[in-house]
């Protein structure tokens, strides 16, 4: 029977809401706050490469390779489906050694940090993305979507594939550190490649096939199309293929985490 100044034990549930809602607090100040240019750099990241391209779209006219799209519209949602995955993955990276101290509590674990980060980052990102949709629509540049079902859900898909990614670099990065070197300098290419900036439609059959190996083409195809009704995506493009992939990717990465919690703990 508990007595007056007893306290009802809380579910383990319990204490993970608290531990995360105490994280993402930490994490929002610190993201949002601590650097004066930290909102500025997260608007004009995509503003200064939609700059270049379009500068560049004026020399080659890659908007005539595009069906069913206008090119601006295009490249900025590639963009910004490609950035909520790519700061899923590189926020995940230093995630474990960045809170470090918190590890003396027995209720923190190394994963809890990436899982926050990761939430965090794709609300800042989703908000990022409406404030560029609600711009283009004073600019008069229609960039809502057609079937804003489809474009919700493959947002969240692509936000998963972030976390997963996120999870994986987070314990080799942790445990090797030449893996973040490695993924830095893979992040200009992988733009490229995923076909953010420039239609892959165009590719040699055999080069398409190779890029296809890439989930997150399949995934910004697929976002495309539901903001561009008429969009034409590249052939092969699938979603079950994306989230075989994503689904490996979140079981690997929690894996890794349970196996190496000890070592990531004693880091």
């Amino acid at each position: 029977m508990l007595t007056r100044d007893a306290s009802p034990e809380r579910s383990p549930w319990e204490v993970t809401r608290s531990v995360w809602y105490a994280m993402f607090m930490r994490e929002a100040i610190s993201r949002t706050m601590a650097d004066r240019m930290g909102w500025f750099w997260m608007v004009a990241e995509p503003m200064i490469f939609i700059l270049i391209m379009v500068a560049i779209r004026s020399f080659i006219r890659s908007d005539g390779l595009i069906v069913g799209a206008p090119f601006i519209p295009w490249m900025v949602v590639g963009l910004m489906g490609f950035f909520l995955v790519r700061e899923g993955m590189m926020r995940g990276l230093g995630a474990v050694d960045a809170n470090q101290a918190l590890y003396a509590y027995r209720q923190v674990r190394p994963v809890d940090p990436v899982l926050v980060r990761n939430f965090l980052e794709g609300m800042l990102r989703s908000l990022i993305f409406l404030l560029f949709i609600a711009g283009a629509a004073m600019l008069q540049v229609d960039l809502a979507p057609d079937n804003a079902l489809l474009a919700m859900s493959i947002w969240l898909s692509l936000w998963c594939l972030g976390l997963g990614l996120g999870l994986i670099v987070s314990v080799l990065g942790t445990l090797i550190p030449e893996v973040g070197i490695i993924l830095r300098m893979m992040i200009m290419p992988l733009l490229i490649l995923s076909g953010v900036i420039f239609p892959i439609h165009n590719m040699p059959h055999w080069m398409l096939e190779y890029l296809l190996l890439n989930p997150a083409v399949h995934g910004l195809e697929f976002l495309r199309q539901g903001f561009f009704e008429g969009y034409q995506r590249v052939p092969g493009s699938s979603m079950i293929y994306f989230w075989l992939v994503t689904l490996a990717c979140l079981a690997l990465g929690l894996a890794l985490h349970l196996r190496f919690q000890q070592r990531l703990i004693a880091q």
